[in-house]
């Protein structure tokens, strides 16, 4: 089955945008308390900034850990059972990511709308909230999408196909 390059390249964005906000964050906490301590002139911003990022942070690589079967499996009884069995117990639990991620993407996408439209902004920064809000329902959509991906992908290939990705890896988690 061929992959889905648009999805893949979507997860991948969204994770590199994560990992820059988290590197902001870092640089911006560490002069918030360089100017704090070493200045004595505390950075009003910085507490309600850095905590605004978290909410997108959060989201920006689910797709991204689908995608490389970075979720934590327990295989202690899975794997005791047939193949059969292993194959219905994935699909669950694909389906069960399926309908959470949508379940949330619907629910963020609609936080979105409703920021967009009442021009809602935070309290210190004045920043809008559609700025935060947009991100998570991007990123939850395209969570939602790959999860439907390897959804028909455990009804194609069967039980055990997520093994392919563990090959690329060097076995450091």
């Amino acid at each position: 089955m061929k992959r889905l390059g648009w999805v893949e390249r979507a997860a991948v964005l969204l994770a590199m945008a994560g990992g820059i906000v988290v590197l902001i964050q870092a640089f911006w906490i560490s002069y918030g308390v360089f100017v704090r301590y070493a200045l004595g002139s505390p950075d009003r911003y910085v507490t309600e900034a850095t905590a605004l990022l978290l909410v997108p942070v959060a989201f920006a690589g689910l797709a991204y850990a689908l995608r490389e079967d970075a979720y934590p499996r327990v295989t202690l009884l899975t794997e005791r059972f047939s193949p059969r069995v292993q194959r219905y117990l994935e699909f669950f639990n694909m389906l069960t990511m399926l309908g959470i991620g949508v379940f949330l993407a619907i629910a963020s996408t609609s936080a979105t709308m409703r920021s967009f439209q009442s021009g809602s902004a935070s309290e210190v920064l004045a920043w809008p909230r559609f700025y935060f809000w947009f991100p998570v329902a991007l990123s939850l959509w395209a969570f939602s999408l790959y999860a439907a991906y390897e959804l028909f992908g455990v009804l194609w290939r069967g039980p055990g196909h997520h093994l392919q990705h563990e090959e690329k890896h060097d076995g450091v988690v």
